[in-house]
């Protein structure tokens, strides 16, 4: 246990090491032109984000969680789709369809007879259209905990305020938001996180942030040092993010009644307002999932005959392969680790297991460069030892292969895996490990025959999640893949920087539909698991009826 955790932690290690170094002219040099420039859209690109994240999360929340309108029962599961679509898939597909040349500005052009400089229009290669891009994809990490939030609070609650005389909005502002407020602030913390580790869509519309610098640094200027000196002050920008999700949940100390006959009765929404609550929820959903979706689905068609041959399916089984077994790789460290945590629940070993998962909070580019240094000096040092034992030259055995790749990955996503070993683990009652060990059985038999068997499903989902955000992930295999060794999203964004958005289609919609089938399945267990509150409740009569969806 303590050996994975040194090795998970040396990224971070390895990074934050390079904050001691003397300055050298690059890092000066980075200091004097480019670094305000990489704070200041850093936290206006973040500030930009939490505005649309929470206004689009709180409203479409509350709205499908407390009101009964139109479309509500297809909403709360249908408005999770956009965490299907990365970020830069998506910055990629509103590029082509809203450029000079896109069929959007070609339309307004052609039905209104105006010329090139006759009429005014966006840029969306612009930090206002990165803000929107990731807010359209990043909102269902508030919505998700926020309507979480709300179905669980009690009626007693917001019945007590409307009994004192204050209206549905009003209870709203004033009882229901401040008592989610620590399920907003962490969904707003995921969010944010995701954003700092952004690469693809800012570089792609040219806003420099520290991703970005952190790239040109690395291989533009060839300076490892002043790469890692930038990634570890986004480093303090995660951390400070962390801090500030944990005080949240620390000053929570909301207390009410949980049960299933303790939900609020849903607010009608009549006429016009049911409708405008309908358009609310549908907006996000067209612009985050079904208009980017719906424009792939057409380049795709329109370039099959010509990008879908050999070359694609190397590219589909370059990803698939290298998600499954690192997603694989992912699960049993998790099941070490969770069912080590199980048997010797000290806060010794459950501080082990929070370092060495600590990765998925850390941009892929950070990890990259952390893997990367280290292994290059192990690799350089056996082939040094090797060139003088036996004259023969190792190579690149680490830093230049897969190995790498794959490891950064682990570093990256094994808290998915681990947060779901510990989930299931934790529902499983410690009298069985007694009595199967009063059998005879030893504890990896106790995990084999008896725990693996109940949390099958569990563990099939930690699978699925790890491998869809490896097929996901960009900068981190932008940086650390092999020569001549492709993924689909590394291929989407070659072309894309090529601007050949829809040749990079068959790609980003290979992605799009992998990542399609976590979410339904996570939609699935929450309407499954949820308990709804009923628009009809027969409080008066002490029965009510059947509250689930």
């Amino acid at each position: 246990m303590i050996l994975i955790t040194l090795l998970f932690a040396v990224p971070v290690i390895t990074v934050f090491s390079f904050v001691l170094n003397d300055q050298n002219d690059i890092w000066q040099h980075l200091v004097d032109t480019v670094l305000a420039d990489y704070i200041s859209n850093s936290l206006l690109l973040m500030l930009g984000v939490s505005a649309g994240t929470l206004s689009i999360g709180i409203t479409t929340a509350w709205l499908t969680s407390i009101c009964e309108f139109p479309g509500r029962k297809i909403f709360q599961w249908a408005l999770l789709l956009p965490l299907a679509v990365p970020a830069y898939i998506i910055a990629y597909t509103y590029t082509g369809m809203l450029d000079f040349s896109g069929p959007v500005q070609t339309l307004l052009r052609e039905f209104f007879g105006w010329g090139p400089r006759d009429y005014w229009f966006p840029e969306i290669r612009s930090i206002g259209g990165a803000m929107m891009m990731l807010s359209l994809v990043l909102y269902p990490y508030v919505y998700l905990l926020t309507r979480a939030a709300f179905l669980e609070q009690s009626s007693v609650t917001l019945e007590a305020s409307r009994s004192l005389g204050m209206g549905p909005w009003k209870s709203f502002f004033s009882i229901a938001l401040p008592m989610a407020r620590p399920a907003i602030i962490t969904g707003l913390s995921l969010a944010l996180m995701e954003t700092l580790a952004d690469f693809g869509t800012v570089e792609y519309f040219g806003v420099p942030t520290f991703t970005t610098g952190i790239f040109r640094t690395w291989f533009g200027l060839g300076d490892a040092a002043a790469a890692s000196q930038l990634a570890s002050m986004l480093l303090v920008f995660v951390f400070v993010l962390i801090l500030m999700e944990r005080f949240s949940r620390r000053q929570a100390m909301y207390h009410q009644q949980i049960g299933r006959q303790a939900h609020a009765r849903r607010i009608q929404l009549p006429g016009k307002l049911g409708w405008i609550a309908f358009i609310a929820c549908l907006i996000p959903l067209v612009l985050g999932f079904a208009l980017p979706f719906t424009q792939l689905l057409f380049w795709t068609i329109e370039t099959a005959e010509e990008m879908i041959n050999s070359d694609f399916y190397d590219l589909v089984a370059n990803s698939l392969i290298l998600a499954l077994i690192t997603s694989l790789l992912a699960l049993a460290l998790a099941l070490f680790m969770g069912y080590g945590q199980r048997l010797n629940n000290t806060r010794f070993i459950r501080l082990m297991v929070r370092i060495a998962s600590m990765g998925y909070a850390i941009p892929g580019t950070v990890i990259a460069i952390g893997v990367v240094i280290p292994f290059a000096w192990l690799d350089n040092t056996i082939d040094d030892w090797t060139r003088g034992q036996f004259d023969f030259s190792t190579g690149l055995i680490l830093s230049g292969t897969l190995f790498a790749l794959v490891f950064s990955y682990l570093v990256r996503f094994l808290a998915v895996s681990v947060g779901s070993v510990e989930s299931s683990l934790g529902k499983i009652k410690p009298s069985m490990d007694d009595a199967a060990r009063s059998m005879g059985y030893k504890p990896f038999q106790v995990l084999k025959k008896i725990h693996i068997p109940i949390m099958r499903t569990t563990l099939l989902t930690a699978i699925l999640l790890v491998f869809v955000d490896i097929l996901k992930e960009l900068p981190a295999t932008l940086l650390l893949r092999p020569f001549n060794f492709n993924t689909l999203a590394v291929r989407a964004y070659e072309l894309a920087a090529d601007e050949r958005l829809a040749d990079a289609s068959s790609a980003a919609i290979m992605i799009v539909l992998t990542g399609i089938i976590p979410v339904i399945l996570l939609s699935l267990a929450i309407t499954k698991n949820q308990f709804e509150p009923s628009a009809n409740r027969k409080s008066s009569a002490g029965k009510e009826p059947e509250t689930n969806d």
